[in-house]
């Protein structure tokens, strides 16, 4: 009889080129909440704007494995004074192999961000409720069609590039 070792049989799993993802590590990187305008703010009648900047950065940290950091900021405004700024700075570290360029690029554009972004809307809610305001609920992100939008930006960019460095050589 021949034991089975699921651990073995990972390992040649990816010895064979087969796509493997592993989630490593959730983090919170970094974490910011700021009231500039308390306690006066709280007295405001003015409906609240407010902005969310998101960006997404990824490094390598060795061979197939990468942190992926997702960071979100939103900022709320009323009578134009700041009423809160909060920024956080989800991480994650995953193992990723067995995947082409194009896929790879794919999984660390989408499912990574897709992953680490509910932590992230926790901890902006729990931090806004903390500094006294009225709850906030992230509406969800749809990191395919951002991550298409970033794909079409990048062919637009590679289309423009050859006519501008034809444009340097004829000049």
């Amino acid at each position: 009889m021949s034991e089975q070792n699921p651990a073995a049989n990972g390992t040649a799993a990816a010895d064979q080129g087969q796509a493997q993802l592993v989630l490593q590590k959730i983090y919170v990187k970094d974490a910011s909440f700021e009231a500039p305008s308390a306690p006066q703010i709280f007295q405001e009648e003015t409906p609240p704007q407010l902005q969310l900047n998101m960006s997404q950065k990824v490094t390598p940290l060795a061979q197939d494995v990468y942190e992926v950091l997702l960071t979100l900021t939103l900022t709320c405004s009323a009578a134009e004074k700041t009423a809160y700024l909060v920024e956080v700075q989800q991480a994650g570290v995953f193992t990723i192999s067995g995947f082409d360029a194009r896929n790879l690029d794919a999984v660390l554009g989408t499912y990574c961000p897709n992953t680490l972004f509910p932590y992230a809307r926790q901890m902006i809610s729990d931090m806004i409720q903390a500094g006294g305001f009225p709850p906030y609920f992230l509406q969800p992100i749809n990191f395919d069609q951002l991550y298409a939008e970033t794909l079409r930006r990048r062919a637009e960019q590679q289309a423009g590039e050859p006519q501008s460095s034809e444009q340097i050589g004829n000049a």
